[in-house]
């Protein structure tokens, strides 16, 4: 089912049950993040929080924290099954045959119908403010040690001066006063690639309050190449409706609930943070671009969008677990000897890991190490594990078993330097320093080993059919 804006969503929470509405009087500061953090690591619903203090706008968060509401947001389907036909479509190779060429053309007139498209106007403007006012939004501080309130789940909209690409990323913005905010994009995003390639301004926009696939999108970790509108409309089965801003020259999404429009310019850095970040920890102060607000519009009686990142399980732990899902397939095609993939929550996406592989020569997860080390944002990976394929890496004990049980350190570890995320605070250089791959799978003969490799301790299958008949018969109750 496709979903085109925000209200709609909302809408299918609350007919879910998975959305609860709070109408006493909230504050933003602090209050609205305490109460959510409690929700959220309680597996609890989206909420919407219709009176917060100082604003007329409700604040709705929350709103993808938890698989089945992810799943919603998505179109209702299964992860796995949007990821499969993800990988079909995104699995163009050169066509061979004409049984291929017609799979290939309707791969193509599959992605052309996704495409986004312009339209004249949209809901987006309904009102358009002479003087952009950030103090009208209900913009949160999420932890005591923050350095100010922050735009969290904002849809960044910029261009590649060179080639007029459309960019559509996810940076926190701070704000640090009516019209004026931090730009916190990091040195590995497309967005800063923008920046240093404009002249001396770059102009901006930034949408909040989207339809849940384009604010995923802006999440993903699509090619530089690859509209992340075009993802959006793939996702939502329809494109994505655009409008012209008033003040600069981009598109933004016709149906978000405010829109920000403005510029942010060479040699302006403004001290940003610190910031409660989804680490865990706090992320330290330090100068980014300013970004100049030079219009501003919204819907009438406009929605904002937010959420709440700290130690995990949180919110965007969702969006995170949906790009592995999502992207699995598409990372098969570089790395076709994967069989699956788990990003643990306690790595928060960019720390570790876990691959299982068909293993069929020496040192093959030793390649595979080295292949995620060159893909993308999985080349930031501090820690890769690998794993035999019938391991099931979402079984997170069972991994710890096979690493501790058959890793000999010398031989199965792999340290290189290389780039980190940027919020990485272990190393002593800045998104820079050292990663570990440690090799987790059986250890073949030809790769050092001199004994034979021992079995799995298991029961036989004639005995477990015995029990599994006869169970009843035990009287043993188990948890």
């Amino acid at each position: 089912m496709a979903i085109d804006d925000l209200r709609q969503f909302i809408t299918l929470l609350r007919e879910a049950g998975e959305l609860v509405e709070v109408e006493a009087e909230v504050e933003p500061e602090l209050e609205v993040a305490e109460i959510t953090d409690r929700v959220s690591k309680a597996g609890g619903p989206a909420l919407l929080f219709r009176n917060p203090a100082g604003s007329r706008m409700p604040i709705l968060i929350n709103q993808f924290g938890s698989m089945k509401r992810m799943s919603m947001a998505l179109g209702g389907e299964d992860l796995d099954t949007i990821a499969a036909r993800l990988g079909q479509v995104f699995d163009l190779q050169v066509p061979q045959g004409i049984a291929s060429k017609i799979r290939a053309l309707g791969k193509l007139k599959s992605l052309a119908s996704a495409a986004p498209k312009v339209v004249r106007s949209g809901p987006c403007q309904e009102v358009v403010l002479e003087e952009p006012d950030l103090d009208i939004l209900p913009i949160l501080k999420t932890w005591p040690g923050d350095g100010g309130p922050f735009i969290t789940l904002p849809v960044v909209f910029t261009r590649d001066p060179e080639t007029g690409r459309r960019n559509a990323g996810m940076y926190r913005l701070q704000k640090f006063d009516s019209r004026t905010t931090g730009m916190h994009w990091h040195v590995h995003k497309d967005g800063a690639e923008n920046f240093r390639a404009a002249g001396d301004r770059l102009e901006v926009a930034v949408a909040i309050g989207t339809d849940p696939a384009v604010t995923y999108a802006a999440t993903a970790p699509l090619p530089r190449e690859v509209d992340e509108m075009l993802l959006a409309g793939f996702l939502r089965g329809r494109p994505v409706e655009m409008v012209r801003c008033r003040t600069v020259d981009l598109e933004v999404p016709a149906t978000a609930e405010i829109i920000l429009e403005g510029y942010v310019e060479k040699g302006e850095l403004r001290r940003e943070g610190p910031f409660g970040d989804h680490t865990g920890y706090y992320s330290l102060a330090d100068d980014y671009p300013v970004f100049h607000l030079t219009g501003m519009s919204h819907r009438r009686d406009a929605v904002y969008a937010t959420t709440i990142v700290g130690r995990p399980p949180m919110e965007d732990c969702y969006l995170g677990k949906a790009t592995e899902r999502l992207f699995l397939p598409l990372l098969k095609m570089t790395i076709p000897e994967l069989v699956d993939m788990n990003l643990p929550l306690e790595g928060v996406f960019h720390n570790c890991a876990i691959l299982s592989i068909r293993k069929r020569y020496p040192a093959q997860a030793k390649k595979v190490i080295s292949a995620v080390w060159g893909l993308g944002m999985l080349s930031l990976t501090k820690f890769v594990v690998i794993v035999d394929e019938h391991v099931d890496v979402h079984d997170e004990s069972e991994v710890a078993w096979r690493v501790f049980n058959n890793v000999d350190p010398r031989r199965d570890v792999v340290l290189a330097d290389g780039p980190l995320d940027v919020l990485d605070h272990a190393s002593p250089t800045p998104a820079y320093g050292a990663k570990m791959g440690i090799d987790a799978t059986r250890t073949w003969p030809q790769e050092g080993y001199p004994r034979e490799w021992p079995d799995d301790v298991v029961m036989s299958d004639e005995i477990k059919r015995l029990v599994d008949a006869r169970w009843q018969e035990y009287g043993i109750e188990l948890p």
